[in-house]
């Protein structure tokens, strides 16, 4: 029955041909740093399976496809070849772009000719063989000719497994026997403790697996003066802007590569160190090192994992970042690992123009999302250590908050019932001025302004909104709120309003989510009287109160509005 299914197998694939090879797609199933091996695979593989090709992959590595085939018949190839066992269950689908020279069928050329159209009478399946493995006399003399390299490789593979616990030496003492063995009873070889060629190709594949797995190959990009093994079946190049090449994702694992490339001394690789940290593709939790002329980054949370390291040599910065979906640590590691080990500098850097006639928005930096909270709302520093006075939406649901997006803070006090939350930075900051509270009710009609990020810090300072005071209380009555007469944006709310002589009067309130429409003009702030209690019951000390003056000149307001005002950023 087996062989009635891989006949039929056989016959539905063998129509499965694009009309032109530069359409086509490919399954790779292997990939062999060595050249006879590769030859050997595809060999083995061709007298079971229809479409064997081998090709060159670059950096020393060979891979077997099947193909060509269009893409939905090779993700139908690759589905049903699977399900079968026929090839590895890491097998994917790639195009013809990933290929160098043909090595098997020796002479053939499958990239360039159009593929022969087989029809479905001549097609007949091909008896799988069953070649004998090596005696164990024969797997100790293809041992001995393993070199130093290929001896460790295999202890390293054995310790990936589980089997072996010892130092990576290339010695085959008794405990790399005893891992030989144990590895394979665990895939059902008789366990002799020395590997056959056979059993030692399918240690490796199963350790290189995860490299297969993403098509990890050597790349040169010489724009960016960049060479590495790089995952090219997960990743493909899609543009340059400076200091950045971008090699986004080609499927659903969401791989992406950025190489960096651009020229410029240690002032430039310190402020690419602090730009790379505002990029939504570098979360906020993970490890940061930066020491003289390098740096690293690592970044885990909202589903990926990344890493970047860059390093300043002779005038040229120069390195990379992978991103990598989070819950599949194990492949990144080694594909990390090879690409740390792989990363060579070659002559030339990117031009610092690359892309300057991409679309441009302050949303982006080098075609990169600057990473944004998921809100913004505005506070005010209530005394010289930096504490800030902020409406309790604004630390609702944070997994970390800042001050001005720089300075993270904590909450000291939350008053959920009259609105106000109390922040420290970590860090004690020397704000330029404080609040001062007005004491006493303000008069009715009074001009009044208040100081906020209106639009989420885009302006990189408060803007000041002009009114009046309506009412000493609530729509309702309500005690310990002012209804003002001014029309605020979202941003505003958290900031201070401010009499026409500079003192607080009180603090912004959001807008009521209790679905009510008001008019637009219509805005409510907790009055002084609340703020003083909520402060004195979280035993925070505020500055002395506002002493009665003459009006501020418009540009001294603003001056002040400017110095005590801050942004709260609210972070998932």
């Amino acid at each position: 029955m087996q062989r009635v299914f891989a006949a039929f197998v056989f016959l539905t694939f063998a129509l499965l041909r694009p009309a032109l090879a530069q359409e086509a797609a490919w399954v790779q199933v292997e990939a062999h740093p060595s050249l006879l091996t590769a030859q050997q695979r595809a060999s083995q593989f061709a007298g079971r399976l229809a479409d064997v090709n081998g090709f060159a992959l670059g950096g020393g590595w060979y891979g077997i496809a099947l193909g060509p085939y269009t893409r939905p018949d090779a993700e139908r190839v690759l589905r049903v070849y699977r399900l079968q066992g026929q090839i590895p269950q890491d097998s994917y689908v790639v195009d013809s772009g990933n290929f160098g020279q043909q090595f098997w069928p020796v002479g053939d050329n499958a990239l360039t000719t159009q593929a022969p159209q087989t029809q479905l009478a001549q097609a007949e399946p091909r008896p799988e063989p069953e070649p004998a493995d090596e005696t164990p006399a024969e797997a100790r003399r293809g041992e001995r000719l393993l070199n130093a390299d290929e001896r460790r490789a295999l202890q390293v593979a054995l310790k990936a497994a589980g089997f072996y616990a010892s130092s990576i030496d290339g010695a085959f003492g008794r405990g790399t026997r005893a891992a030989m063995s144990d590895w394979q009873s665990a895939r059902g070889y008789e366990p002799t403790g020395v590997l056959t060629t056979r059993q030692r190709q399918a240690l490796m594949d199963e350790y290189n697996a995860p490299l297969i797995s993403v098509g990890m190959r050597a790349h040169t990009d010489d724009r960016a003066g960049i060479a590495l093994q790089m995952p090219m079946g997960a990743v493909r190049f899609t543009k340059y802007e400076s200091p950045f090449a971008h090699y986004d994702a080609t499927g659903d694992l969401g791989v992406r590569v950025l190489l960096i490339s651009q020229p410029g001394d240690r002032a430039t690789l310190y402020g690419l160190y602090d730009i790379m940290q505002t990029l939504e593709i570098v979360p906020l939790e993970g490890p940061r090192s930066r020491d003289g002329d390098s740096f690293t980054l690592e970044g885990r949370g909202r589903g990926i994992v990344s890493y970047t390291q860059a390093e300043l040599k002779a005038g040229q910065i120069k390195g990379f970042t992978l991103i990598w979906p989070a819950g599949d640590e194990d492949r990144r590691n080694r594909v990390l690992t090879e690409m740390k080990a792989s990363f060579e500098r070659l002559e030339g850097v990117l031009d610092p123009a690359a892309g300057a006639d991409a679309p441009q928005s302050v949303d982006l930096i080098s075609g990169l999302t600057v990473r944004k909270p998921k809100m913004s709302r505005s506070g005010f520093y209530i005394d010289a250590a930096g504490t800030v006075l902020t409406a309790a939406e604004a630390v609702q649901g944070c997994t970390r908050i800042t001050l001005d997006h720089d300075y993270p803070a904590r909450v000291v006090a939350l008053d959920e019932g009259a609105g106000l939350a109390v922040l420290r930075p970590e860090v004690p900051l020397a704000p330029m001025a404080v609040a001062r509270l007005r004491p006493g009710a303000p008069r009715l009609q009074a001009d009044v302004a208040v100081s906020g990020y209106s639009y989420g810090g885009v302006l990189g300072a408060p803007t000041l909104t002009f009114g009046t005071v309506a009412d000493l209380k609530g729509l309702q009555g309500e005690e310990g709120l002012t209804r003002l007469a001014l029309a605020p944006l979202p941003g505003d709310a958290g900031g201070p309003v401010l009499d026409i002589g500079g003192g607080v009067l009180g603090l912004l309130l959001p807008v009521p989510a209790d679905g009510q429409r008001l008019p637009d003009d219509v805005s409510f702030a907790a009055d002084t009287g609340v703020i003083r209690a909520m402060l004195a019951e979280a035993g925070v000390m505020i500055a002395e109160e506002a002493l009665a003056g003459a009006p501020l000149p418009p540009d001294d307001l603003s001056k002040l509005a400017l110095g005590m005002t801050v942004l709260v950023g609210c972070w998932e």
